[in-house]
């Protein structure tokens, strides 16, 4: 039985797809361990029932999860968010060294910072492992778009960085087309980048349906991480700009928490917006009851070029609750938008086109909402379909 190592910084009980990925390959007869740290997503604390210990070993569902200390308290410290980067590198890496030597294949899923990577990346360096790397983020533009300065000393680290852990992987799986254009610059053109996109959130949709509003609404919502990227103040500003007879009719949902929450109750309040509906955090296996009382769904971030090359993971969630969506970015996710027709796409700094697509959406007729729910059910079931995304990985992962 061939044996896999999975190296991520987050895994169950924390959502993401990587436990799905594990659970396929193990149910396909594969021996699957993980390597991550204790959980602490989102929070940024320990789980309940769960122990910060320096190291530990459990077993879920037939495979073995190691897990070292985590880094808390990273939600409002940028030195401990830093901390808890460097810390699972260097933890990771003296377990990944230990366990590593009888693994035939090790997998990356590569979800924040590059660092977590390190774990997986030496164990071909030392074993001459193969190890495929899941790119869902792409360094170092991030690190630049989320505030680091651009200095030509952290650029010399940043860059001879990224490329040590990319010249010690054997192939690239990515999350989006785009992130082809800013690996090549790092690595050997032998090496494969296979594209690999997310697919659907779980949606449980035997839930007891909901109605956001008591009066009959034109209902837009927006559902997740709440902070200064998502570009939510220039969505709010567009849309409390809407005449009478426009606002009457609709309604904005925001459902999510964040850091930048406050910071938008007090625009609503300022500037005494209606129409505007904090819902706070929802439980994960709750939100399809939210989105299927929804019109429009609402992707959204701030214009930046690396951002512009990213799909959120919602987006085919949004895509797979057959509702239309409205797309307040640029690049990749409005391309998919646009060009298979599941809704309506506009620039996200310019608030009067926003302000202008929401009309659009006001005024769009039930024969193109209809086109939109087709084309929609088709992508779900073909280009984002998880078991075939999943098989890709596996193949990919094989030929490492």
């Amino acid at each position: 039985m061939k044996k896999i190592l999975i190296v991520t910084e987050y895994f169950y009980p924390e959502e993401f797809k990587i436990n799905e990925v594990a659970h396929e390959w193990k149910n396909k007869g594969y021996e699957v361990d993980i390597l991550t740290q204790n959980p602490t997503y989102p929070h940024g604390k320990i789980f309940d029932d769960y122990k910060n210990k320096w190291f530990s070993k459990e077993h879920y569902n037939g495979m073995n999860i190691y897990k070292v200390k985590a880094v808390t308290g990273y939600k409002t410290s940028l030195f401990k968010k830093l901390l808890k980067y460097f810390s699972f590198m260097i933890l990771g890496s003296i377990v990944s060294l230990r366990i590593g030597k009888r693994y035939d294949y090790i997998f990356g899923f590569d979800v924040g910072a590059l660092t977590g990577m390190v774990p997986a990346i030496i164990l071909k360096q030392f074993y001459k492992k193969p190890v495929t790397l899941w790119i869902q983020d792409i360094w170092p533009d991030s690190v630049y778009a989320y505030g680091f300065k651009k200095t030509k000393f952290l650029e010399f680290l940043l860059n001879s960085f990224v490329k040590y852990v990319y010249k010690y992987s054997s192939n690239f799986a990515i999350s989006a087309k785009g992130f082809e254009k800013k690996i090549i610059p790092y690595v050997d053109t032998s090496k494969e980048i296979f594209y690999a996109p997310n697919w659907a959130d779980y949606l449980n949709k035997d839930l007891e349906k909901i109605s956001l509003s008591s009066e009959q609404k034109i209902h837009f919502t927006f559902a997740g991480n709440i902070g200064t990227v998502q570009n939510l103040d220039n969505l709010i500003d567009a849309f409390g700009k809407l005449e009478d007879k426009y606002l009457n009719k609709v309604q904005l949902n925001i459902i999510g928490d964040g850091s930048y929450l406050e910071n938008l109750k007090n625009v609503v309040d300022k500037n005494n917006f209606r129409n505007i509906i904090f819902w706070g955090r929802k439980p994960r296996d709750e939100i399809y009851k939210y989105l299927e009382a929804s019109d429009f769904l609402i992707v959204s971030l701030i214009d930046k070029e690396i951002f512009s090359l990213t799909v959120p993971a919602k987006t085919q969630t949004y895509i797979a609750t057959n509702k239309p969506v409205i797309a307040v970015i640029n690049g990749e996710a409005s391309e998919i938008i646009s060009e298979n027709n599941l809704g309506l796409v506009c620039g996200p700094s310019d608030v009067e086109e926003i302000k202008s697509t929401f009309i659009k959406a006001i005024n769009t007729n039930n024969e193109e909402k209809n086109e939109y729910i087709r084309n929609s059910e088709f992508l779900t079931n073909t280009v984002f379909k998880k078991e075939i995304i999943i098989d890709n990985l596996l193949e990919l992962l094989k030929r490492g």
